[in-house]
Order: structure tokens, then sequence, then C-alpha cells
């Protein structure tokens, strides 16, 4: 059995981000959470630390005391367990969360290793982006009237890509954002640590984005990057409550930013919090990925 290196924390750099998409492109994942973005700009609030195990990279969440799923040939139970025992004895949590039901229904002997627990609050948002982008149905009038009072209160707006000329104001924009609320809550600020770094590595990241503009002031905007051949993932999204409807058309123009280039948009996580949830599930998914909690029940 190969013995790993010791995890290296917050490694997740720029040099590693082809290893990681080369990984995603011959073994998906349905998680946002391997999306490569989100590790770099999320590893310090978690952090990450990431090992090789036998052609696989396993990456462990410090702050949530957990691994994800190893990223590459999928694996046996007996296997699993194998590497369970492995990040004991590096001193890291032996859970393994991000199990897909796929990978459940393959081993029924799964729960001889593990404890299987279902993480509702992880579930993951996935839509069709043509129904994102044309609102059809009744269940989606209440967002297009939103839309519609928009556009007659700012008939002139606009809808810009973000580039490196104007991604400082946005910047700007979402840290202006945070003084709204006092005080500020912590996951705000967590969360605007995380777009400053993806603001600072742009296009190393192969980030894009788009904003509404009224009156040259910005109202929304949003930043985005591929997940694989058929998805994009929403990473931020946030607009100015001054502006009614705004927030409804930033996530249209969004979709008919990338209609003719994907057929899902990944929207991420609620996490547990019930208005969020509420919204998420406003918009009509045509899927949820629910992942799952494996909890290793010791030795065997």
């Amino acid at each position: 059995m190969e013995i790993p290196c010791p995890p290296v924390s917050e490694k997740f750099d720029l040099l590693v981000r082809s290893m990681v998409l080369d990984l995603l492109s011959k073994t998906p994942h349905p998680s946002c959470e391997y999306n490569f973005v989100n590790l770099f700009c999320w590893e310090g609030l978690y952090q990450y630390s990431r090992f090789n195990h036998e052609g696989r990279l396993v990456i462990h969440d410090g702050v949530d005391h957990i691994m994800f799923m190893p990223l590459g040939p999928a694996m046996d139970p007996e296997s699993l367990h194998a590497l369970s025992l492995i990040a004991l004895d590096m001193g890291l949590s032996p859970d393994i969360g991000l199990a897909t039901q796929e990978y459940i229904d393959q081993f029924p002997n799964l729960n001889q290793y593990y404890t299987i627990t279902q993480d509702r609050d992880a579930a993951e948002y996935i839509y069709l982006v043509e129904n994102l982008a044309d609102l059809r149905g009744t269940k989606l009038h209440k967002k297009k009237n939103l839309i519609s009072q928009f556009s007659r209160k700012y008939p002139d707006y606009r809808v810009l890509p973000i580039t490196n000329e104007n991604k400082s104001e946005v910047k700007g924009f979402a840290k202006d954002l945070l003084g709204v609320s006092d005080p500020i809550p912590k996951s705000l600020v967590e969360e605007f640590s995380a777009m400053e770094k993806a603001f600072n590595h742009w296009d190393e990241l192969g980030l894009e984005g788009v904003l509404v503009v009224v009156e040259d002031k910005i109202a929304a905007f949003s930043v985005f990057s591929p997940m694989n051949q058929d998805t994009f993932n929403i990473h931020f999204e946030k607009s100015n409550l001054a502006f009614k409807g705004a927030a409804q058309v930033i996530n249209r123009e969004t979709a008919k930013f990338l209609k003719d280039r994907t057929r899902y948009i990944n929207r991420e996580q609620d996490l547990g919090i019930p208005g969020l949830r509420q919204a998420k599930l406003s918009y009509e998914p045509r899927h949820l990925f629910i992942p799952y909690i494996l909890k290793f029940k010791g030795g065997i």
C-alpha cells in the first residue's frame, strides 16, 4: 500500500490547478466542492489539506473535520476503509463526505464500515439554463413580474461582462454591501475574503462574470466558471436591495449569458438556511445533488 506524503495545508495554489482539472475530466463528480475555484478561494476558511493516495487526490476539510470522497478512480468499501485508517494515522478525520447515491447503491456492504447519513443541508441546486433564462410557467411568474418592474423603472439598464478594467469597481461594490448590515455577519466577511481572492486571481482561475448597471452604478453582479462539459458553477452573486428586482435580473441575465454554452447551472447549497432554501427552490431546480456522509465505524 502506498504511504502518502504528509498533507500540505493550504496548498491548492495555481500550480495544482491543471492536476485537479485533469482528474475531474477523467472522473467527473457532480459536486461543486471539487471545482478548483472553490478549493482555491475557500482553502483558508476551511483549512483544506490534500495528499495523493494510489493515484487519487484526497482532500481534507480541517474545519468540518471530514474528507471528500477521493477524486480519481472509484474505490470499493474495503479500500475506502483502508484510506480512513491512513487518515487516522495522519491525524485527520476518517469520516468521508460527498458520497453519491450511485456509490451507495453500488456497494450494499458499505454499511459494514460506515454509518451512512444523507446531508440535506449540503444539497446543491442544479437548474436547466434555459429555464432560468426564459422563466416560463406560472410558478416563475413572480420572478418575471419583479424583472418587469425593474425594467420599467430602469429602462436604460445595461448588462456588461466583468473585465480587468471594471473588476476593481465590482469588488468595491461587494465590499460596500458589507456595510449594509450592522453588525456584519461573520459569514459575509468570510465570503468577501474568498471573493477578493477570486478577483485577485481572475484570469489564472478562468473566471467570468456579468454585472447589471443603472446610470453607471452597479446594481448586481455574478461570478462563475465551468464545472464540466455541461455545467457552470455560480460562485458569487450579489445585488443592491435598493434596486428592487435586481436579484432576479442578475439571475436571468447570467443564464442568458450562458444559454448557448451550457445546459445546467449549479447554484450551490442553501446551507440549511430556511430563507435561502425557499429562494433556491422557488426557481424550480431540475434536480438536487444530495450528498451523503460516511461516518467511520472504526477498525475492523
